[in-house]
């Protein structure tokens, strides 16, 4: 079943797939349709409403913001100190980048350069440091907010494939954070920089940042910009947010060596919480 799904993966046209469902899902009508939309995914994927800043269906205007859905004050508490989680998933992979090379799943890496798409001054800031890979499912809050505080540097959209990003695709594909469509941003923090970055994925119709709306998908050229130097910087504080997918993906966080020390309960296969420590 597993080889089915992927070759399944190969085979379908990806893009057109999640643009058309992109499409549906920025829909705001028939109410009655979305709703029963609503409610038959929520009861799938067991999705805790109860959490939510607008706890019943028919309080979204369309199935996009029913999946961006707020949580109410106080449901992710931030940790006191230390790196906080960007979003509440599982962790993929999580440790030391050996040399320039992420864990991927087991037996399988991937490049920094391949991931930061030839960026060789950031590829160098980050070589021997830390990553960790979290996977936000269905039924995840789909928001990713700042693990410290930061001032944005730098970003770049990547044009990619569009091939899921579960576990199943993760041991099975070559490269896959690396082949996929995805923006990065680069922040200076009080640790130092720190790179984040957004991995769409098949279905995912779009990936927001705070700063400049959406930014995925665009057209299939690599584009960067620069936030260094701009008169209104983009000063986010720890647990803010920073972005969102609409439908469920990848957040990659790394960090220069000597930065992060992952805490012990921090491996792979482990549930996270936007706002938990990761390391002191």
């Amino acid at each position: 079943m597993d080889s089915l799904f992927i070759l399944l993966q190969r085979l379908l046209p990806q893009h057109a797939l999640s643009r058309l469902v992109g499409r549906l899902a920025a829909a705001s009508g028939p109410r009655w349709l979305k709703n029963r939309v609503i409610r038959a995914f929520v009861r799938h994927y067991d999705v805790d409403l109860g959490e939510a800043e607008r706890p019943f269906p028919e309080a979204y205007e369309s199935f996009n913001a029913f999946f961006t859905r707020a949580l109410k004050p106080g449901a992710r508490p931030l940790c006191t100190s230390g790196i906080a989680c960007p979003a509440d998933g599982a962790i993929s992979e999580i440790g030391d980048i050996d040399g320039r090379r992420i864990l991927q799943a087991k037996g399988r890496s991937y490049s920094l350069e391949a991931l930061l798409a030839g960026d060789e001054a950031r590829v160098r800031q980050f070589t021997g440091g830390s990553f960790a890979t979290i996977y936000l499912s269905p039924k995840d809050y789909h928001r990713v907010h700042m693990p410290l505080d930061g001032q944005l540097q730098a970003s770049a959209y990547v044009p990619g494939d569009l091939f899921s990003v579960n576990g199943t695709t993760a041991a099975a594909i070559d490269g896959l954070f690396a082949r996929n469509e995805r923006h990065i941003s680069y922040f200076d923090t009080p640790r130092g920089p720190m790179g984040m970055v957004l991995v769409g994925a098949m279905i995912v119709a779009g990936i927001e940042t705070v700063w400049n709306g959406q930014v995925a998908p665009r057209l299939r050229q690599v584009e960067r910009w620069d936030h260094a130097g701009t008169p209104m910087p983009v000063l986010l504080d720890r647990g803010s947010e920073m972005g969102r997918f609409l439908l469920g993906s990848t957040v990659i966080l790394l960090f220069p060596k000597g930065v992060a020390a992952w805490n012990e309960d921090c491996v792979a296969g482990a549930a996270v919480r936007m706002g938990q420590q990761l390391s002191a």
